[in-house]
């Protein structure tokens, strides 16, 4: 049993999870369900502007707590979805959403994808037109024809 809690705290460490550092789950009280799983939802869709690549309701950050508690407030103040999602981009800009409106900004993040795939099926295109089918060498002479038939009937 000692073996197994030194092989889990060690693991722990390794991968850098600290286990004192667990953060308290926060508990809040809504008015509805509806406001509940507009918060759920919202928090799923902004991005902790710490955490490379979290949302808020994943992020343990204590900017993450405090944009939580900021979006329960917004809720409780009876702020619109959109509202709500403006005043996040006004204040920590388009990185906070994990959908980045369509803008000039963001052309190549939205488009470019399908710019590459496209590409590469043109190539491809070009690539096998080009190759000439040489028919020249579908036919064997008579030499080759004997040395096949010999090589067949040997089986």
């Amino acid at each position: 049993m000692k073996l197994i809690s030194i092989l889990i705290l060690a693991l722990t460490l390794i991968i850098g999870i600290n286990p004192a550092s667990a953060s308290p789950v926060e508990t809040f009280e809504f008015r509805d369900e509806v406001t509940k799983i507009r918060f759920q939802a919202l928090s799923k869709e902004l991005r902790c502007p710490k955490c490379q690549n979290q949302n808020l309701a994943d992020s343990n950050s204590p900017i993450a707590q405090d944009l939580r508690k900021e979006l329960y407030e917004l809720l409780q103040q009876g702020k619109a979805d959109s509202e709500i999602v403006n005043f996040m981009v006004s204040r920590y800009g388009e990185f906070v959403l994990y959908r980045p409106r369509v803008s000039p900004l963001t052309y190549v993040l939205w488009f470019g994808p399908a710019v590459l795939i496209l590409l590469g099926i043109i190539v491809v295109i070009v690539v096998v037109r080009r190759k000439p089918v040489e028919k020249k060498n579908l036919v064997l002479s008579a030499e080759q024809q004997d040395k096949l038939k010999d090589l067949l009937n040997n089986k």
